[in-house]
């Protein structure tokens, strides 16, 4: 038997699919969302517990794993939470851009404290820490500039967390998932906007599934860091090499995007 998982943002999209899985391999999970009443569908759904948690709250992500860790070993930690909002990065209003901040980054700083305060105390091995960042990690993305600069945040966090894990000989495994555009909640919200069309140019959307899938499996791998799909990774990794010539690009790629969002 596998010990407790815990998931931000379980209600639904990525972290109700990542709950599912982590419940179908053992697991006790226990699902955490800023609307409790959807963390409490999820952990129905896979027999298992749930708390309203809002992840801007430090104190929020402790008090979730003190619960966790009344169930058992907390092996699973996955910072899944987060919001969207695409506008030019002076159109912003303040407090869109805090939010952004406050869930994409800080929420991922704060559950992290806590899982590793947590996992250190328990001692062991198998225990990992899963982020969840974005494609927009790798290179600059027009129109999601304070979105992306929370996930290129996320993604130097946790490979810098593990820098610090490993010298202080601590056997927690992070990882950061990064993945393309998907067709979740969250992203058909953002349809109506404008600067929303960069996020459908890649060649399909990914699905909450695959995403899930593929987070999951992390748990049996030693990989820290995984783009989806690896070769998108590739390639926003090169794109970003290029400076402003490539950044001139970016209005033909948002036309392309509005053309595969249309088609839907």
């Amino acid at each position: 038997m596998a010990g407790v998982a815990v998931v931000t943002g379980a209600g639904r999209g990525f972290g109700r699919e990542i709950a599912k899985r982590l419940s179908g391999r053992g697991y006790a999970v226990l699902a955490t969302d800023l609307d409790g009443e959807a963390a409490a569908a999820t952990a129905e759904a896979i027999g298992g517990c749930s708390m309203q948690v809002d992840v801007r709250d430090p104190e929020a992500h402790r008090r979730a794993a003190r619960a966790a860790i009344e169930r058992g070993p907390l092996e699973v930690w996955v910072n899944n939470a987060g919001v969207l909002r695409t506008r030019k990065a002076w159109d912003h209003p303040d407090d869109e851009v805090r939010l952004q901040v406050d869930v994409n980054l800080y929420g991922v700083m704060w559950g992290s404290r806590a899982a590793v305060d947590a996992m250190r105390e328990r001692g062991g091995e198998n225990m990992h820490v899963i982020n969840l960042g974005s494609m927009s990690a790798f290179t600059p993305v027009p129109g999601l500039a304070v979105y992306a600069a929370t996930k290129h945040a996320v993604l130097g966090f946790t490979a810098s967390l593990q820098g610090d894990l490993m010298a202080a000989g601590v056997p927690i495994a992070m990882h950061v998932v990064c993945p393309d555009g998907a067709d979740t909640d969250m992203t058909r919200e953002r349809a109506h906007e404008p600067e929303s069309a960069i996020i459908w140019t890649s060649p399909r959307m990914l699905s909450a599934d695959e995403v899930a899938s593929a987070t999951v499996e992390l748990l049996d791998s030693k990989r820290m860091v995984l783009a989806l799909p690896r070769w998108r990774g590739m390639a926003a990794r090169a794109a970003a090499l290029g400076g402003r010539p490539v950044l001139h690009t970016s209005e033909f790629l948002r036309k392309q995007g509005e053309r595969r969002r249309a088609r839907g």
